[in-house]
């Protein structure tokens, strides 16, 4: 039994391979699966408190940095510190994602459809900074302290989002699945390093792929993985851009 279960009456049948322990589950019985299910919240309840403790201490700790990014922006380009865009959440509903602005303000793409490659002009110097390090996605915290979105879940896609010029929902038929979980600052498909645009049809798929094993594998020690390889990975140098 998978996460997303919990929002579905109907268990998730795999792709290919097969779910054991659901399997077995089915076996067991609605006492057994009872139990699941009751193990599953009570994880999604240990889950929201990481997210709220996490996300409000690195809030105060890193309030000075994140005071200086917001300066620097707005001396280095006209137009806010801040950028906000309409992103999809949990249950395919829509909610407004923060950032630090790293584009100039006549060049952005506010619906975030248009993807950034490397040297876009669109990018500003200190966008380029902050964008490789990541310090752009700071403000998330916000979101992620509101309930918006999580420390991990897979990552929030702009509305229309295309994949190697195909939206999303044409080139996965599953996709919409993996929004039955809150959307994360990270996850396991970043920790695997499956960032940057996605100019192939394989490499979304494979972010997609990372994103519905995590919903079918979720568990509170799968998270701390997931946010200490992305720490190791960050302090390898950040890849973004």
């Amino acid at each position: 039994m998978s996460v997303s279960d919990l929002h579905n009456d109907t268990a998730y049948a795999p792709m290919s391979g097969g779910d054991v322990s659901l399997l077995v589950s089915e076996v067991q019985g609605p006492a057994s699966r009872h139990g699941r299910r009751r193990s599953l919240r009570m994880q999604l309840a240990v889950k929201r408190t990481i997210d709220i403790g996490v996300s409000l201490t690195a809030l105060v700790v890193l309030l000075p940095l994140m005071l200086v990014v917001a300066l620097l922006i707005r001396l280095d380009s006209t137009g806010p510190a801040l950028f906000t865009q309409v992103r999809w959440g949990k249950d395919r509903r829509e909610i407004r994602v923060y950032k630090f602005r790293s584009m100039r303000t006549d060049l952005g793409d506010a619906t975030g459809i248009t993807q950034t490659v490397r040297n876009d002009p669109r990018v500003t110097r200190v966008g380029a900074v902050i964008r490789k390090t990541n310090i752009d996605e700071l403000p998330q915290l916000l979101n992620v302290l509101k309930g918006d979105m999580s420390l991990v879940g897979p990552r929030c896609h702009a509305i229309g989002m295309l994949a190697a010029g195909i939206p999303y929902e044409d080139l996965v038929p599953d996709y919409h699945r993996r929004h039955s979980v809150k959307p994360g600052m990270t996850g396991l498909a970043q920790m695997r390093g499956l960032r940057g645009p996605t100019d192939r049809p394989g490499k979304a798929r494979a972010r997609i792929a990372c994103d519905l094993y995590y919903i079918d594998n979720f568990s509170i020690l799968l998270d701390l993985r997931i946010m200490f390889g992305t720490v190791l990975a960050e302090l390898r140098g950040g890849k973004g851009f």
